[in-house]
């Protein structure tokens, strides 16, 4: 077995705007998802998720949506991190029909692989990782929890 370990690294509570639905296209269904605002908590990492990023999602005919997000922390401190993932969501069997009709759940897991970027010497660490984040979005608000963790 290989030697690793999860390191939490932050968490963060994220606000969006209800979707933006581009339609069934031949890869399933494009729907945008813009962020309104965020904060982030930690031990290593504290500030606000800025409102310029967002969700192209893609939701499959089986009712998995595929995320593809881009995002910029800004720290506490000032410095600017460039956050990217893409990850699961599985809305169900049904999913992909229940999307067209605008009928989301309640609520879904996400399940995805964030990069951190940035050029702030005090956070360059965050170059060098590979991380995992556990999710669950709630539909009703339109408001999302991570767990953020890295790979070591």
């Amino acid at each position: 077995m290989l030697d690793y370990r999860l390191e939490h690294l932050f968490s963060y509570h994220l606000k969006l705007n209800p979707p933006e639905i581009i339609g069934p296209v031949p890869d399933g269904i494009r729907a945008n998802v813009y962020t309104s605002e965020g904060t982030v908590t930690g031990e290593k990492l504290q500030g606000k998720l800025r409102p310029v990023g967002g969700d192209w999602v893609t939701v499959r005919p089986d009712g998995v949506a595929i995320t593809d997000v881009r995002g910029t922390i800004e720290t506490d401190n000032g410095a600017l991190i460039y956050i990217t993932y893409t990850g699961v969501m599985d809305l169900g069997e049904d999913g992909y029909s229940k999307f067209l009709q605008k009928q989301l759940p309640a609520s879904a897991k996400i399940h995805n692989t964030p990069r951190l970027q940035t050029a702030h010497p005090e956070y360059r660490w965050l170059n060098r990782l590979q991380c995992i984040s556990i999710a669950e979005l709630d539909f009703t608000k339109f408001e999302a929890d991570f767990d953020v963790y890295g790979l070591r």
